[in-house]
């Protein structure tokens, strides 16, 4: 409110005008207000004017503009007072995360809304409109007031959400929901079978959606992925030159920590030719007894086993049994007879090839085993042993000793460098000695001593060589063993004291065993080592076999420093 001097007057009298603030009804004033005009002005002339003719004296008219600015502060604290019961929010704008199917609410807690609407709003569509529902979606509510309730969320329910007081200047907050969708495979391009050819390339691709973009992994069902690794970060597989060892069952799984993963399989089927692999390919048997000969055969289809002898098919008899178990295909033979020994062979085929693998039915003897200590108790001499299991008689034993050659390096008791023992038969300095019955014939230079025979059936013994041995660096020595007497036994042996050996040094040592049938296989490089000094209490080995078992037992015998002794007790 304020005063306004009038343009012009017809009179000396001064007029004042007062004109009315917007937020006071001047025509409706209370009689206090009235009272307080009143002081100001004594005549009014119209709504919002007040007219006196009398001067005043500017005291006086200080007064009067007192009086309008009390009226004025009056009426803002009425307005402060209707501003306190103004309609507001007691919710705040907020982001929500839910996973589908859930069910969404969306506070909108007000106050002072008694006279106002309060509505829901997405985009341009009304959801409710005070305690209304607008919407025709069956999923929509109110709870609890204004709070807004969604039902069974779809990732279609993802948005802006306003909750809207209608006032002049509508006033509102806005509620923005996500939804969160677990991961779901829908597509993979194999569609989970798969049949390629062997040397074909695989590659296989793995679709997810989900909220957040799920990862996609594979992995191989009870095995490593062909590359080496337990899974693969992609969801793209790809696989070159697929074999057989390829195929399986790969899994893609997608996850995207909302929910479970979800995981899909591809069985990969690799289609190749018959793949044939033996068991044993030498089988040892002996008249009378069964013999089995085993071929391990895969192929995709599944192929066609034939088993043959030499060149002749064989066919289901009393005698000869075939045998199928998964890939294992079985060939029995039963009270083997001399005739079936030789080489046999099991051919398999199906439309993608054809394949073969020979195997031997043999009554030779097995290798041979060494069992003698590494180290011996002497320093020029050591007893040497060995066993072998053969279904027929051993009839004699060959062995062939040397010094070790330098720069072969001994790892327990064998040797790092290649075994020189193809070069036995070759070796043109070697002497051998023949043993007969109970008397001994030694072919060769420098050589004497002492070879006999004691014991029982299943194994013998030997003495041979004298004190005095000399020879080139890398010769053999090869000593031929009857085996006497002839043991019946499966498991049977054979020790032999070997003399004139120098202190402290390596040698290296194999043997062969033959029966009826023929010669064994040659085993591998036995390494021994004399002592640098004889041992006071000299070892002696009392072994006995039997049927299935060799025991041992070591007796401590007190020696004389002059003289050397050695003995080998044989008990069947």
């Amino acid at each position: 409110m304020h005063l306004t001097k009038p343009a012009s007057s017809r009179s000396s009298t001064i007029a004042y005008e007062f004109e009315c603030p917007s937020n006071i009804d001047c025509n409706n004033c209370n009689n206090s207000d009235s009272d307080k005009m009143a002081t100001a002005a004594r005549t009014i002339s119209q709504p919002g004017h007040i007219r006196d003719r009398r001067p005043r004296s500017l005291p006086h008219i200080l007064l009067m503009a007192i009086a309008v600015v009390s009226l004025h502060f009056e009426s803002v604290s009425a307005q402060s007072l209707m501003t306190k019961n103004e309609p507001m929010f007691i919710s705040r704008s907020e982001t929500f995360k839910f996973i589908t199917g859930e069910t969404i609410v969306l506070p909108c807690e007000v106050a002072n809304t008694d006279t106002y609407v309060v509505a829901w709003k997405r985009g341009i569509a009304i959801l409710t409109a005070g305690s209304v529902k607008v919407t025709p979606d069956p999923r929509v509510r109110l709870v609890n007031g204004f709070n807004l309730q969604i039902r069974d969320a779809l990732p279609t329910d993802a948005g802006d959400y306003i909750c809207q007081i209608a006032t002049m200047d509508p006033r509102e907050i806005t509620h923005t929901v996500e939804i969160l969708v677990p991961p779901r495979i829908h597509h993979i391009s194999t569609g989970g079978h798969l049949q390629v050819k062997k040397g074909s390339s695989v590659r296989i691709e793995c679709s997810a959606t989900g909220n957040p973009m799920p990862n996609v992994t594979w992995s191989r069902k009870n095995n490593i992925l062909p590359n080496g690794e337990e899974k693969l970060h992609s969801h793209v597989l790809s696989i070159e030159n697929v074999d057989r060892h390829k195929g399986g069952v790969y899994i893609c799984t997608a996850n995207n920590r909302v929910g479970q993963p979800a995981s899909s399989q591809v069985v990969l089927h690799v289609l190749f030719s018959p793949e044939i692999s033996v068991e044993r390919p030498v089988v040892f048997s002996g008249e009378g007894h069964e013999a089995t000969l085993v071929c391990i055969v895969h192929g995709e289809t599944q192929p066609e086993v034939i088993w043959f002898k030499d060149t002749m098919q064989l066919d289901t008899t009393e005698r000869h049994i075939m045998e199928t178990r998964g890939s294992r295909h079985t060939l029995i033979i039963r009270k083997v007879h001399p005739q079936d020994f030789g080489n046999y062979s099991c051919v398999a085929e199906n439309q993608l090839g054809k394949a073969r693998k020979t195997l031997q039915l043999s009554g030779k003897p097995n290798v041979a085993v060494f069992n003698s200590p590494p180290i011996s108790q002497y320093k020029d001499r050591y007893n040497i042993s060995w066993a072998v299991d053969s279904h027929s008689p051993i009839e004699e034993y060959k062995l062939s000793f040397r010094k070790l050659p330098q720069g072969h390096e001994v790892v327990g008791n064998a040797i790092d460098s290649p075994s020189s023992s193809s070069s036995l038969s070759s070796s043109s300095s070697s002497s051998q000695m023949y043993g007969s019955g109970l008397h001994a014939h030694r072919i060769g230079s420098n050589m004497g001593g002492l070879s006999g025979l004691s014991g029982l059936s299943g194994t013998g013994s030997y003495s041979g060589y004298g004190n005095v041995m000399h020879w080139g660096h890398n010769d053999w020595r090869n000593v031929v063993l009857p085996a006497v007497p002839v043991s019946h036994h499966f498991v049977q042996g054979m020790s032999y004291m070997v003399r004139g050996l120098d202190p402290d040094v390596h040698y290296e040592a194999t043997v062969q065993s033959r029966n009826r049938y023929g010669w064994s296989d040659l085993t591998n490089s036995f390494v021994f080592s004399t002592s640098s000094n004889d041992n006071e209490m000299r070892d002696l080995s009392v072994t006995f076999y039997g049927s299935g078992a060799i025991n041992r037992q070591k007796l401590g015998l007190l020696a004389l420093s002059s003289a050397t002794l050695a003995l080998s007790l044989l008990v069947a």
